[in-house]
């Protein structure tokens, strides 16, 4: 495949350190697929916000990508950014705020995700209105659902594009909703629209079960992991860390260990863009030659760690992936 000026770029200056590392895994990813594997993409923090669905969005669009795990943050706050860009508010001095600036970025509607702050009334109250409305009509019709299916029938309706106001190609979610792409949504109680519905249930207005559980999504991706990792297999490529790459990459030694299922191969390409460090118990920046004791990756399973800005280094792979 032709490279274009961007990854011609990388090519003539990513040769040492984190750079020759990105590249390394880089190469290996576009090897991993040609090859026949599938790529799980998993978004720790607020890589949305980020707006990393300019360059993961058409990752989707040329199946770059088979399956994504991501915070309940990340899968509402592409939607959010969607809907209510125009509205966000940047503070490139966000360092220097004192607790009363705080403050009256809440008292004025905004809250912050380090140096940007998404409005409440045009992302979190927009959204409300149109997701009860699907949770409602399931609930209604004892029909139950996970998380990102219900923004998947939020999103296919129509009823948001009124209020588009980037590129509707730049939005990953929409992308995964076009193509239905599965998705795990780890945790995803702890999100806005997540502490929303629990409203609904405290109020009495909606049922708890009309809601798929985080249990039900680790069942759901041991049969889907089951199907898929047969051949070159499937490979993890972790951005950030937490619960977003914590949860699905336990599913491997949960069907060998705790399932006895000895035929499940291990994860086929590791590679982690972090700058967590490894010291005083800190899980999510574990070194993959770790995750090999936990029965997660073999001992030749390729595997790259990029100590960098996520938000810097995630574009750039993309890029080289998509021959940009």
């Amino acid at each position: 495949m032709s490279k274009g000026p961007i990854s011609a770029f990388m090519e003539k200056n990513y040769l040492h350190f984190n750079s020759a590392a990105m590249m390394d895994a880089s190469k290996a990813y576009v090897q991993h697929l040609s090859e026949g594997g599938k790529m799980m993409i998993t978004l720790a923090g607020a890589m949305s916000t980020a707006e990393l669905g300019i360059s993961l969005a058409e990752m989707i669009r040329q199946d770059k990508v088979a399956i994504i795990s991501c915070t309940g943050a990340n899968l509402e706050e592409d939607i959010m950014n969607l809907v209510a860009h125009n509205h966000y508010k940047r503070v490139p001095n966000y360092r220097d705020l004192s607790p009363q600036e705080e403050w009256d970025l809440l008292e004025n509607h905004y809250n912050r995700v380090t140096d940007t702050c998404i409005p409440e009334e045009e992302a979190f109250r927009r959204l409300q209105k149109h997701i009860f409305k699907v949770w409602n009509d399931a609930d209604k019709k004892g029909e139950r659902y996970f998380p990102h299916e219900y923004m998947y029938k939020m999103l296919l309706s129509g009823d948001l594009e009124q209020y588009y106001e980037i590129d509707p190609k730049n939005s990953w979610m929409l992308a995964a909703a076009q193509k239905n792409l599965p998705i795990v949504v780890p945790g995803w109680e702890d999100s806005t629209m997540g502490n929303i519905f629990a409203s609904y249930v405290i109020k009495n207005e909606m049922k708890a079960t009309t809601m798929k559980s985080g249990i039900e999504y680790m069942v759901w991706l041991a049969d889907w992991y089951r199907k898929n990792s047969g051949g070159k297999g499937v490979g993890f490529f972790q951005i950030g860390g937490g619960i977003a790459g914590d949860f699905p990459i336990c599913v491997v030694p949960m069907m060998y260990q705790d399932l006895e299922w000895h035929d499940v191969p291990f994860w086929s390409y590791f590679c982690q863009i972090s700058d967590s460090t490894t010291s005083y118990g800190s899980y999510s920046g574990a070194v993959p030659n770790e995750k090999i004791t936990w029965g997660k990756l073999g001992i030749d399973t390729p595997k790259f760690i990029v100590e960098s800005d996520a938000s810097i280094v995630a574009p750039l792979m993309f890029a080289w992936i998509l021959g940009q």
